[in-house]
């Protein structure tokens, strides 16, 4: 009796000492197998991103490169942004979206109406601080591009961590990209000091902008188009009475918002010699990315607009004029030339 409980004691010592054993072997192959659980279980991508317009759909694409799967819902120069409505369809990709990329400031408020609960909502308007009322058409703002290219940066980032890196050495390659475009608008800006232009909607005011035209529209115009009424006739006459004087350098004329008002208008222009400049809201198809969307609407914009401002200046006698120009001042023919080109550069 005096052995048994203590051969009783030590064969339970023994059973609870080979048991913690076995956990403790157990813990420590659970253990590895557990630590891989959270690489597991991060996102391998590629990202879910739906964009409001193909404007920031490109630049969404451009940053994301093959780890994101962009959609864009607008993608048709042939449809009003302004009226466009959702299908049933759209709103369930905007719903089932990692990361939806908007403009804001009033331009597609429907994007952001039907947000998943784990959506990441990535906004021009947000990121430079417009507000509904100001001008919408931010993707032609060099700030608003350069400002969403480093907000999806960051967003991508927090949603794909593992490619991080990836995200920001994309982002360095656009950098480089868009400073180009910024530098030939900053040429463009040093050589016409006094470039002008009308427009019949205020879609390019950013662009515009950046490459330092002056915009002479006349307010009257101008604040029936941003509301989407009608000119008044005294409005329209001034705005023709401006174009038939050739006082803009360059007409700019949104061909998605073509009216009889703004017919009449590149009408005037294209008798008066005054080159138009035509633009749309969408990204057309033939291009891929947004930069070269840009950097070809600013190329465009330099070969419709300096014929028309060597002219001005031959004709009054500067000595900045390119020698073709001097030419056909030798010649007589500054005023016929002027007619011509004027026309010639028009779009």
């Amino acid at each position: 009796m005096n052995i048994h409980p203590h051969r009783l004691v030590t064969g339970i010592a023994a059973i609870l000492a080979t048991g913690m054993l076995m956990a403790s072997s157990a813990c420590g192959t659970g253990g590895g197998s557990q630590s891989e659980q959270p690489s597991a279980k991060e996102p391998t991508g590629p990202i879910t991103v739906v964009a409001s317009i193909n404007q920031w759909g490109s630049l969404a694409e451009q940053i994301g490169g093959t780890d994101v799967n962009v959609t864009s819902i607008l993608s048709s120069t042939n449809v009003d942004a302004h009226d466009f409505e959702p299908k049933t369809s759209d709103v369930a990709k905007l719903q089932k979206a990692q990361i939806i990329v908007s403009n804001g400031a009033g331009y597609d408020s429907w994007a952001t109406k039907s947000v998943g609960r784990n959506s990441t909502i990535v906004s021009a308007a947000e990121t430079v601080g417009a507000m509904e009322g100001d001008n919408s058409h931010l993707w032609f703002s060099k700030d608003a591009r350069n400002g969403m290219a480093t907000e999806l940066t960051e967003a991508f980032s927090k949603a794909l961590p593992a490619k991080k890196k990836a995200f920001q050495s994309r982002l360095k390659a656009w950098q480089k990209e868009e400073r180009a475009i910024e530098k030939s608008m900053g040429e463009f800006a040093a050589n016409h000091k006094n470039a002008t232009y009308g427009a019949t909607e205020a879609v390019a005011y950013y662009l515009m902008s950046d490459m330092g035209f002056q915009d002479d529209t006349p307010k009257g115009f101008a604040r029936s188009a941003a509301s989407g009424g009608e000119p008044a006739p005294a409005d329209l006459q001034e705005f023709q009475s401006l174009i038939e004087s050739q006082g803009i350098s360059v007409l700019v004329n949104n061909t998605q918002e073509s009216s009889d008002a703004t017919n009449m208008l590149t009408g005037t222009a294209g008798r008066a010699g005054v080159p138009v400049f035509d633009v749309s809201e969408q990204m057309p198809q033939a291009y891929t990315t947004l930069t070269d969307w840009i950097a070809d609407l600013v190329a465009r914009l330099d070969k419709t607009v300096s014929p028309a401002i060597i002219d001005d200046s031959d004709e009054s006698g500067s000595s900045d004029g390119k020698d073709g120009a001097s030419a056909k001042n030798d010649a007589g023919n500054s005023a016929d030339d002027k007619s011509d080109t004027g026309a010639g550069s028009s779009n």
